[in-house]
């Protein structure tokens, strides 16, 4: 598992693309894997043929850890012989330590969207391997394997099949296999997990028949009539619960409201839609929300800035890297637009369409992630009327926007139906005053019931 930088300190493989017996070259990507930051894709640093998949998905891996053995034939080196990206190299006679190696000063395979790691970060203790064991240091390693022992009594079964038997307690050497080729199969865990969970023992102490410590995450695994089901918290979930805890209780948030009529917005954006400067990109009213957010930042320069406790300092932001809250199937994340301020309309458009497009399919870097000054999260789209927003930590607020819905409205003296909607400020109190925030959110307010302040404004 590579060391990609950030104060990463473990990865969660996510899925293997290859599987022993299959042919890879050098760049192949082979799996991917899920850091608290984002999933990202690892390549393979040399041609050969897949040996072992040293650990199933669904694992967490430790940075350092060798999560993949290729056989090279030949005995020939890779081009990198050190601190691979995905695997470690072939080393005659050393232990498989990739940490411990020299840096190279030649090409080095890294992360998708990461540069190479000048050093190491600072490991934790290592947990216990859950499925395969970690190859030890021989005497004499062979080349073939990459600096791996052979397998030895390993019992073969396929990733999926190893993380079953981690997740109902089944150590795989009490298993029958009845599989072509010795190989262990879904029902021969399932058999052998019906009288009763087989305990894991690996010290002279006796254990007690193993509790499920990690319950797997897909409730098929477990008996149907089970009550209760235990999700590991890991990659992104963890880190943004790390993350809001640290703002709740560091940050003092205060939150203002602001409910008005949104109608002439909405219209503007039908018409933006059918504009030919327009054509092909996406033009909602969250486009027009995000103007309107960066025209009250011009207004009010204040709110964009940031506190340093280190250096008891207020650091005023000159930019706008503008981060937009987005759902994913792995937890909620918050990509930023670099230098939004200085984007056209057109730009922005595109730019949103890009960063949600990104986020949805997983593939949002840890860059793009980083360096935020000011978030706006849309619960609207839930249907859901306002919220509460914690701020992104680094940041000194963030806009909640509420559904937009027609509503009875007082317009010139009569009430009709109008579109209206409510707009949520929470702000860090430390930066940012009550005046200044409501002055801010009531900026917003005034672009967004009459859009032509768009222009004045700007």
């Amino acid at each position: 598992m590579p060391d990609v930088g950030e104060g990463l300190t473990e990865a969660e493989i996510l899925k293997w693309y290859v599987q022993p017996g299959d042919t890879v070259e050098d760049g192949q990507i082979v799996c991917e894997v899920e850091t608290a930051k984002a999933a990202v894709e690892l390549p393979i640093p040399f041609d050969g043929t897949v040996h072992e998949l040293l650990f199933p998905e669904g694992t967490t891996v430790d940075v350092g850890q060798v999560i993949i053995s290729v056989n090279v034939g030949g005995g020939a080196a890779p081009e990198a012989p050190a601190a691979p990206a995905a695997v470690a190299t072939p080393e005659p006679v050393a232990a498989p330590a990739p940490a411990a190696e020299p840096e190279p000063e030649g090409r080095q395979p890294v992360l998708v969207g990461y540069g190479v790691a000048a050093s190491s970060t600072k490991r934790r203790a290592r947990k216990a391997a859950p499925t395969a064991v970690a190859p030890a240091a021989p005497a004499v390693v062979p080349e073939q394997l990459n600096g791996h022992a052979p397998a030895g009594p390993r019992p073969l079964a396929k990733p999926p099949v190893r993380k079953l038997a981690k997740d109902l307690g089944v150590d795989l050497a009490t298993v029958t296999p009845t599989g072509p080729d010795g190989i262990i199969t879904r029902e021969d865990v399932h058999a052998a997990a019906a009288p009763a969970p087989a305990p894991v023992v690996e010290a002279p102490a006796p254990v007690a028949a193993p509790a499920p410590v990690a319950a797997p995450a897909v409730a098929t695994a477990v008996a149907s009539d089970a009550r209760e089901t235990r999700v590991p918290i890991k990659g992104v979930r963890k880190a943004t619960a790390a993350a809001m805890v640290g703002s709740a209780f560091t940050a003092p948030h205060v939150t203002e409201f602001v409910t008005f009529d949104i109608t002439r917005t909405m219209k503007l954006v039908e018409e933006l839609k059918a504009d030919k400067d327009m054509a092909g990109l996406r033009v909602n009213p969250l486009l027009l929300i995000a103007k309107a957010v960066l025209v009250a930042v011009k207004r009010n320069p204040e709110i964009n800035a940031a506190w340093d406790e280190a250096a008891q300092e207020i650091v005023l932001k000159h930019y706008v890297n503008l981060g937009i809250a987005a759902a994913t199937p792995r937890g909620l994340i918050v990509p930023n637009i670099k230098d939004a301020h200085a984007q056209t309309l057109p730009e922005l458009s595109k730019s949103l369409s890009e960063l949600v497009a990104t986020a949805r399919e997983g593939k949002t870097t840890p860059a793009a992630m980083q360096g935020g000054t000011f978030t706006i999260t849309n619960v609207g789209v839930f249907g859901v009327d306002t919220g509460t927003p914690i701020l992104n930590p680094g940041e000194s607020a963030i806009l909640a926007v509420g559904a937009i819905k027609l509503q009875p409205w007082v317009h010139k003296g009569k009430v009709k139906p109008r579109q209206v909607t409510t707009l949520a400020l929470s702000f860090d109190h430390r930066l940012v005053d009550g005046e200044l925030g409501s002055k801010f959110l009531a900026d917003i307010a005034a672009i967004l019931e009459q859009p032509k302040r768009l222009i004045t404004w700007a």
